[in-house]
């Protein structure tokens, strides 16, 4: 886990956080190395041993998801996966677990540190709210929430169509700040992390970290518009067992 990232935020002692690359895993190419999804035709034994590998180096248990663009929050269970974009976990040891390769991966904690969870937002999950779906599940008022927003695709990398503009923009007119006409007309280069951030505000969590990346060009990282056939790194969050 030489090139791992642990999230630099200032969560409460005992909350554990971090994201995977591409790195230390045995999977073959275009999956190499590391890719923990089992649904981009890798090899099943590939991914298991992938798996295997982050839950012992972090001696956690990851609580899986099948992931669909939705504002689902389910509460983390290892021992089956859910058909959800968020987790929350009260459980020590537990690991909320989200997977992506541009979509913005996004972590939260109460302010006590007796919960955690994490949210799947591609655009369409962000713009229908799964980021205040999360928060609400950790059952405290948003100022008693953190986040940190990981690795997703960087503004200069990502561009949209006019629906995904006014599907923002209905809703909350101040997210236009987020978007930057495109040299192609009618398109739009957009900064998932001001969309995330505003509409955060805008629930009222304002001690919001992280962003900043971009996967496209960052080459430890999946990225699906760089290859769409491609894997899938993890960002989990935790309470540690201690």
């Amino acid at each position: 886990m030489s090139d791992w990232l642990i999230p630099d935020w200032p969560a409460p002692a005992g909350i554990k956080s971090c994201v995977t690359t591409r790195e230390g895993g045995v999977s073959l190419a275009p999956f190499d190395s590391l890719n923990l999804g089992d649904h981009v035709d890798d090899s099943p034994a590939a991914v298991a041993s992938n798996r295997l590998h982050l839950t012992s180096t972090l001696n956690i248990r990851p609580a899986w998801l099948k992931q669909v663009h939705g504002v689902a929050v389910a509460e983390a269970d290892p021992s089956q996966v859910m058909e959800a974009d968020a987790s929350w976990t009260a459980v020590p040891g537990i690991a909320c677990t989200i997977m992506t390769a541009d979509c913005l991966p996004a972590l939260f904690c109460t302010l006590d540190g007796k919960r955690v969870a994490a949210a799947h937002a591609g655009w369409r999950g962000l713009a229908a709210g799964v980021l205040e779906a999360t928060a609400d599940s950790l059952d405290v008022p948003p100022a008693q929430i953190m986040v940190w927003l990981g690795p997703a695709i960087g503004q200069p990398s990502f561009e949209v169509g006019a629906e995904v503009h006014e599907a923002f923009i209905s809703i909350h007119p101040q997210t236009d700040e987020a978007f930057i006409s495109s040299k192609n007309p009618g398109r739009f280069m957009a900064d998932i992390y001001v969309l995330a951030r505003l509409r955060l505000a805008a629930h009222g969590i304002t001690a919001v970290y992280g962003g900043g990346f971009d996967t496209f060009t960052d080459s430890r990282f999946y990225s699906y518009r760089r290859n769409s056939r491609i894997g899938r790194f993890a960002s989990l969050i935790w309470i540690d067992h201690a």
